[in-house]
């Protein structure tokens, strides 16, 4: 026999019944998108490397030791599988000219790379559901953002997520926030680990994120950026805070949250949660007013956010929120192979009419008896079995018998009028 091959270790298969799941949240995220006027992109999975470095940051996690990056050996290009969506959209943006006409609100759904350590909710191929507004200025879209995750929350019947917020101000306020932050670390360059140490004259606004228990103390006393902001940068946050406060939304400032990526400036956030252990960030974003100039576009204001998935479904699971799994409407019983061309013909009928339906198929050890083939009408959730017996059709009818009501009540119906009780059938 040949080897038996396994997927890559955390490249994860979704198979029924779980990626019914998947479906129910995508489309709960679609209708959401459309009351919220957001219209779909998608973007290729394979980008320039380049766009990545220039748009991420090169003294960022993801760029230095995350990503999955190669050289294609037909042309020598240099490609990445996608860690994130935010830096291909601003590329689609600007490479097709899409804010020619005024801003742009936008969403995707799809699968990201990183090669980190699978763990529970984070996996080497994961999945994000993103939202971005491209050319608005104002704090009155980053307020929409926030409330369009919210309403997601409220959507899936999530509890228990809370938001907080910053703002990063604008890049002369965090040059003058650097200067007195790295000054403040090299005071304490004794309780610095080696990756704080590392990232001191490079990228200084991440130590401040660090999960090491021994820094949290020096952390928490270290200049804090919002301090820095001047008066604009301070009217955009306050802009921010009283729009959420208006719509009920309730919030925490929270001065170290700084996000993973060099493109933030002005409004950042996170929806998190207690339940999902270390890895509590479900949703985050920010405004990213510059990374359209970054990568050679026309410069213009964007904000926007991303959820992970796998995450919130892990979530979606832990609370027992409500989940609508789909219902089969009929499942098709064929006692003789015979029967085939009219059970087809039957269920296409039904199908036009919009009802679900699954036929009986032979198997290597043939069709099977008629009480097999109940026990798998039964096992399949339908609510009716369609019964093609020799009678019946001699007769030109099918037997409708109720699975789910506990009487077992049937009846016949005409073939020929599928499409007339094809409502009858339907859950």
């Amino acid at each position: 026999m040949a080897e038996k091959l396994s997927a890559v270790k955390g490249m994860n298969d979704i198979l029924p019944p779980e990626s019914a799941r998947w479906e129910w949240l995508e489309d709960k995220v679609r209708g959401l998108m459309a009351r919220y006027a957001y219209r779909n992109i998608r973007t290729p999975i394979l980008e320039p490397t380049q766009l990545f470095v220039r748009g991420l940051g090169e003294v960022t996690d993801i760029v230095e030791k995350e990503m999955y990056s190669f050289e294609d050996r037909l042309n020598g290009e240099h490609l990445t599988l996608r860690p994130e969506n935010t830096a291909g959209v601003v590329r689609a943006v600007a490479e097709h000219s899409l804010l020619y006409d005024g801003g742009k609100r936008l969403y995707y759904l799809g699968p990201m790379f990183r090669h980190e350590r699978p763990q529970r909710g984070r996996y080497r191929q994961f999945h994000q559901i993103g939202a971005e507004a491209l050319g608005f200025a104002g704090p009155d879209v980053d307020a929409e953002l926030i409330l369009l995750a919210d309403a997601l929350w409220k959507e899936l019947g999530l509890l228990d997520v809370r938001l907080e917020i910053n703002s990063l101000g604008q890049p002369e306020e965090r040059r003058q926030h650097r200067t007195e932050l790295i000054a403040y670390l090299e005071r304490n360059a004794d309780l610095l680990d080696e990756d704080a140490k590392r990232r001191l004259h490079s990228n200084p606004l991440r130590i401040l994120d660090t999960k090491n228990p021994a820094m949290q103390a020096m952390v928490e006393g270290a200049p804090r950026l919002i301090d820095f902001l001047g008066v604009q940068s301070l009217a955009h946050f306050d802009g921010l805070k009283a729009m959420l406060e208006a719509n009920g939304i309730a919030y925490r400032i929270n001065p170290r949250l700084v996000r993973g990526l060099d493109y933030y400036n002005l409004s950042v956030f996170e929806f998190v949660t207690e339940r999902l252990g270390a890895q509590g960030t479900i949703c985050a974003g920010g405004r990213y007013d510059y990374l359209i100039g970054q990568i050679g576009g026309k410069p213009a204001p964007a904000v926007g956010w991303a959820i992970g998935v796998e995450r919130v479904l892990e979530l979606v699971k832990e609370q027992g929120a409500d989940f609508d799994a789909p219902a089969l409407d009929a499942y098709a019983v064929v006692p003789d192979a015979s029967a085939f061309p009219t059970a087809l013909k039957t269920l296409q009928a039904l199908r036009a009419a919009g009802v679900s339906a699954q036929m009986h198929a032979a198997s290597a050890d043939g069709l099977g008896s008629m009480k097999s083939q109940f026990k798998k009408a039964d096992a399949s959730g339908a609510r009716y079995a369609l019964v093609f017996g020799g009678d019946e059709l001699a007769a030109g009818e099918v037997t409708v018998k109720a699975l789910r009501d506990g009487s077992g009540a049937q009846q016949r119906r005409r073939l020929a009028a599928a499409a007339d009780w094809a409502g009858t059938l339907k859950s």
